[in-house]
């Protein structure tokens, strides 16, 4: 029997010529009990029966199954403000004492009410400490306050003092909307809510984008050549860019455009149009991007614009597909990939809308090469291997397939089956090959302990059988069919007795 908990409501009625002619208030008590619980109430010492006062109702809700016992104060009348008591009883089941709660029920009782005495949104930097303060502006009897994180549980360092919440050193993983929540038990709990943003940098690329009027994917003289920065900023109003050539400051003009992508199609994206490009445009071109409020390191990005700046091409090593490995291995699959500069290229799977062995629909990588570890045989299958735009050109992507096999050790059945027969008596035994890969070259082997029996390898059939015409006291013991491929063996046991 749990400690019953008493919740106060209060109705209104309509308002006639600026007074209220019915006020009405609801107790009402749960405890959670196996068996169920029985629900009594008392007004002071006097025990409340329903049908005693004209002013007082006593129920269950419908739907309820005696969950809960509602006591109803009919148009609240002076004596009704008193002091309200429900016990909670299982009638001494196991010698389980009854539980009691009280509430006192005065005039000046009213549901919570809060407020916020900091900003919102809250924006800080890593590293800073936080405090948020919760103050109550009502409610009797006193609420208690409670803080709560709507993305989950607060950050393990939080400090709480009451109604005071304090981070000493915030991260970017402790951002998100942080809620006050008052309550008395008295009508609902008042809730006030702020979000904290943590200022952040990261993920930056850029890409370059030949004369979009010209179906040349390569950079030439006399053409136009757009070169595009990005970066994730945290919060995106902050954020400014600042480009430089050879490390001299660049202004936008009519050969040199600087613009600002619009966020809703590319945030946090900054272009650099050189139009008509000439020799002496060749350089180092250098986005910086930064965030207004400081505190945060700016993230620099170098971009190389020559006559050796081309656009990228995949290949795939002859030894590389198809690709052969065990399951439980780990296995690299590789696309090379040229060009100036070299992309991030992405992986994903070409012959079926499956996921990453990571989980994920593409895998990036940076090098060409994709690692997976304890491969399964669920892998096996086509891979692509794809340019992206980012980190080089932002032209039709080139792709490239890599096939891999994943081998596998044969599944059989039965794994274990004891079987009894008498003296002089035949058994036969079967084991059968569920699946494997290679299939082909499978070879079975059948043992009693340590004597080998008879070996074979299948043709077109799926199972071995082994039979003894006449068992003796020597035939009686562990029968071991190993059935066996390249990748390992399946195992069959029968332990034949008498």
């Amino acid at each position: 029997l749990d400690d019953p908990i008493v919740t106060v409501h209060q109705s209104i009625g309509e308002a006639k010529e600026q007074f209220y002619y019915e006020k009405t208030v609801f107790l009402r008590c749960v405890a959670n009990s196996n068996p169920p619980v029985r629900y009594s109430w008392r007004r002071g010492q006097e025990v409340l029966l329903q049908g005693s006062d004209k002013g007082v109702e006593i129920y269950e809700p419908f739907f309820t199954q005696g969950e809960t016992k509602i006591l109803k104060l009919k148009n609240l009348r002076p004596q009704d403000y008193a002091n309200y008591s429900c016990i909670a009883s299982v009638r001494n089941v196991c010698s389980i004492p009854d539980k009691m709660v009280s509430f006192r029920l005065s005039n000046k009782t009213a549901s919570p009410s809060i407020k916020l005495l900091v900003d919102d949104p809250i924006v800080v930097n890593p590293g800073e400490a936080i405090t948020l303060v919760c103050v109550t502006t009502g409610g009797e009897p006193a609420p208690s306050l409670t803080w709560v994180r709507s993305a989950g549980v607060l950050p393990d360092k939080t400090v709480l003092n009451g109604g005071t919440l304090t981070i000493p050193a915030i991260t970017s993983e402790d951002s998100g909307t942080y809620s006050c929540i008052a309550n008395n038990n008295v009508g609902n709990p008042a809730k006030k809510s702020t979000n904290i943003i943590v200022r952040a940098l990261k993920k930056g690329r850029f890409w370059i984008t030949p004369d979009p009027y010209h179906k040349d994917d390569n950079i030439q003289i006399g053409r136009e050549v757009k070169i595009s920065c990005q970066v994730e900023a945290i919060p995106s109003e902050e954020l400014t860019f600042s480009w430089f050539k050879n490390g001299r400051p660049l202004r936008s003009s009519e050969r040199m455009v600087i613009t600002q992508t619009d966020p809703d199609v590319s945030p946090g994206t900054t272009n650099l149009d050189i139009i008509d490009l000439k020799f002496t445009d060749f350089g180092t071109y250098t986005c910086v991007a930064s965030l207004k409020g400081g505190g945060i390191s700016d993230i620099s990005i170098d971009v190389n614009i020559s006559s050796s700046t081309v656009p990228p091409n995949l290949t795939v090593p002859q030894e590389k597909s198809p690709l052969v490995t065990r399951e439980g291995d780990t296995i690299e699959l590789q696309c090379q990939v040229t060009g100036k500069p070299k992309p991030i290229i992405l992986w994903s799977r070409a012959d079926k809308e499956v996921a990453m062995p990571d989980g994920a629909l593409q895998t990036e990588s940076y090098d060409g090469i994709l690692r997976i570890v304890n491969v399964s045989r669920e892998m096996t299958g086509t891979y692509r291997c794809q340019t992206s735009q980012y980190n080089g050109f932002n032209v039709k992507p080139r792709e490239a397939l890599v096939q891999l096999i994943v081998q596998y050790p044969p599944a059989v059945e039965p794994t274990f089956l004891e079987l009894r027969q008498g003296q002089g008596r035949s058994v036969t035994m079967s084991c059968r090959v569920l699946r494997a890969y290679p299939t082909r070259v499978l070879t079975y082997e059948w043992r009693l302990g340590g004597k080998l029996l008879r070996t074979g390898h299948f043709d077109l059939q799926d199972s071995t059988e082994f039979t003894v015409s006449s068992l003796s006291r020597d035939s009686y013991g562990i029968y071991n069919c190993n059935i066996i491929n390249e990748a390992g063996a399946g195992r069959c046991s029968f332990l034949v007795t008498g």
